[in-house]
């Protein structure tokens, strides 16, 4: 088993190491290959036609074409951090200056300017322009999207000439709120003091959201549990993480609508961004908590008990697939390469399998356990020198509970080369026992006793009706041995130990209600007196008993004790159970 687990984890481990070699051979074979321009972006009337489109279709409702606009944008002097938030920004800011500049001439723009650079308008504040990038596509220029915040605020003060008399691009929300600010209010500290506030505010805001919605969500759950019963162990703070995302999340949308400094949003960004990632992975985390209470209280009102042990290995699934997929989104919210981390991974793919051999072999055990279900939840098993009853099973190692009380932690994979002896999936409970009797007790009161013991067993509604054994068995030194031979079906430990007290107490009464004495080891001393020489007359004149007299006499007296119990030539039916 363990030879065919080192195979497969060097399997596993080429595959990981040949897509990533590959890939490296792909990339490497491809550097010198030409970039396709697109075609939305292939001259300034293009680029101005692609981004007047999608804004147009933005204002209609169609919010997924900003990111068509934002495509028109050279966003590469700003962190792949805040990008995403900054490019929509930037773009709707943008619509707003050209709206309020002058109306837009397709046609008059050159579709291959002999400079290179398409000017669309001169302000105060900077210029308007699109520029050829280095890879062969027409873009609004880095210096025009530094300039378009302070482009568009002196706009707000003195109108173009040529703009739109009523503008209809809604402006962006930092815009209308500056514009409503004192000037006091716009001098800087690091930042501007209403945005200080700003940040104050959102960040009370996500408290108060925080602590109102953990309440709200603690008192349904105390609520839940009162109407339903079997969820007690259940914590009623198990869905807290969800105010805490509910914060991140009010932090995460409100900070961005401040126009923050790049370097402050960036810092605040990955706080935020983190956070939010963590309150996820512990709200999904403990929501599967809630989904193991429900599945584990229909578990338990079944009698199969294969879903005792399905359920828990259902839970822990699912939070190892939480985990996984809380750490791709948390690196995926950084702007981290999850597919360049994944091809890495490739590389050390042979190493870590094996060093992560006994881990696999653990979980190939779990899934033995679960495939073949050797035992369930609570049975009492036999693994090597381990002994108890089965208390958990996880993906590394089994728990059993121990008759004296400890907790032995198995490894999984030695169940897959161990012998496992379930005493829990026995289906009857055996007991073999002598009875002796005292040798002074009559053949007929042994025979009734015997006979008694049978009854009690047909009448005692947990022992088993169709098999049992009780009969005179053997001659002992001290005693006449009576073999009880017995099962009870009961379906655990404490049940038998019930029965069998029970049974054991009316196997008494019954020998005290037939006079049997149970025998006892005993030794009898007889003391020999020495008699007068003088022999007794009558023996001396009585003749000695001949061999085949005494024969005679034996096998009179045994075919008469015969014809009295049974009868000669009679040949009973074997014993058979109802």
């Amino acid at each position: 088993m363990r030879i065919l687990i080192h195979t497969l984890l060097i399997a596993f481990s080429l595959l990981f190491y040949i897509p990533a070699m590959s890939a490296d051979v792909i990339e490497d074979s491809h550097t010198e290959a030409v970039v396709e321009i697109p075609e939305s972006l292939s001259n300034p009337r293009k680029t101005m036609a692609t981004f007047l489109t999608a804004m147009q279709a933005v204002n209609n409702g169609q919010k997924q074409k900003i990111n068509d606009a934002v495509s028109t944008l050279d966003l590469s002097g700003i962190s792949e951090l805040i990008r995403p938030a900054k490019g929509k920004e930037l773009a709707q800011t943008l619509s707003s200056v050209i709206e309020r500049s002058k109306k837009v001439v397709l046609g008059s723009i050159s579709t291959n300017p002999v400079s290179g650079s398409y000017v669309f308008g001169k302000y105060s504040q900077g210029q308007v322009e699109i520029i050829k990038h280095v890879d062969g596509r027409w873009l609004f220029s880095q210096n025009t999207i530094e300039a378009l915040p302070a482009i568009l605020e002196g706009l707000l003060e003195e109108p173009a000439k040529h703009g739109a008399s009523d503008p209809q691009v809604s402006l962006p929300f930092y815009i209308k709120v500056r514009a409503l600010m004192p000037e006091v209010l716009k001098e800087e500290f690091l930042l501007e003091y209403w945005q200080w506030i700003g940040i104050l505010i959102v960040i009370l805001i996500g408290m108060v959201a925080d602590k109102t919605l953990a309440w709200f969500l603690a008192r349904n759950v105390t609520l839940w549990q009162r109407k339903n019963t079997g969820y007690q162990d259940l914590d009623n703070t198990v869905l807290r993480p969800l105010g805490l995302m509910a914060m991140a999340l009010i932090w995460w949308f409100g900070l961005g609508l401040l126009a923050l400094p790049d370097t402050a949003l960036i810092i605040l960004s990955v706080a935020v961004k983190l956070l939010v990632s963590l309150s996820a992975i512990w709200s999904a985390f403990r929501l599967v908590d809630v989904v193991h209470a429900l599945l584990m209280k229909k578990a338990n009102a079944t009698d199969n008990k294969f879903d005792d042990l399905l359920v828990p290995m259902i839970s822990k699934s699912m939070k190892v697939f939480v985990v996984v997929i809380g750490i791709i989104f948390s690196a995926d919210n950084l702007n981290v390469d999850v597919t360049s981390l994944l091809a890495g991974l490739g590389l050390g793919g042979l190493a870590f399998a094996l060093a992560a051999k006994d881990l696999l072999g653990n979980f190939f055990g779990s899934l033995t356990v679960l495939l073949d279900r050797p035992f369930h939840i609570g049975d009492w098993v036999i693994i090597g020198d381990v002994e108890g009853s089965v208390e958990q099973v996880g993906f590394r190692s089994t728990r059993i509970r121990t008759f004296y009380n400890s907790l032995i932690t198995l490894p999984n994979a030695l169940l897959t080369t161990t012998k496992i002896d379930n005493m829990g999936a026995r289906r009857y409970r055996r007991m073999k026992t002598m009875l002796g009797l005292t040798y002074d007790t009559p053949p007929e009161k042994i025979d009734a006793f015997c006979e008694g013991v049978r009854s009690l067993i047909q009448l005692h509604p947990y022992m088993r009706k169709d098999y049992y054994q009780v009969y005179f068995n053997q001659y002992n030194a001290a005693s006449l041995d009576i073999l009880v031979y017995v099962f009870w079906e009961t379906p655990d430990w404490n049940t038998e130990l019930r029965e069998r007290h029970r049974f054991l107490l009316d196997v008494l009464r019954l020998a005290k209600q037939l006079d049997v004495e149970f025998a006892y080891p005993t030794q009898t001393l007889y003391l020999k007196q020495d008699m007068d020489a003088t022999p007794n007359v009558m023996q001396a004149f009585q003749p000695a008993m001949s061999e085949s007299d005494a024969f005679a006499m034996g096998k009179k007296e045994a075919e008469a004790i015969v014809d009295a119990t049974l009868g000669q030539g009679v040949k009973p039916e074997p014993v058979r159970f109802p």
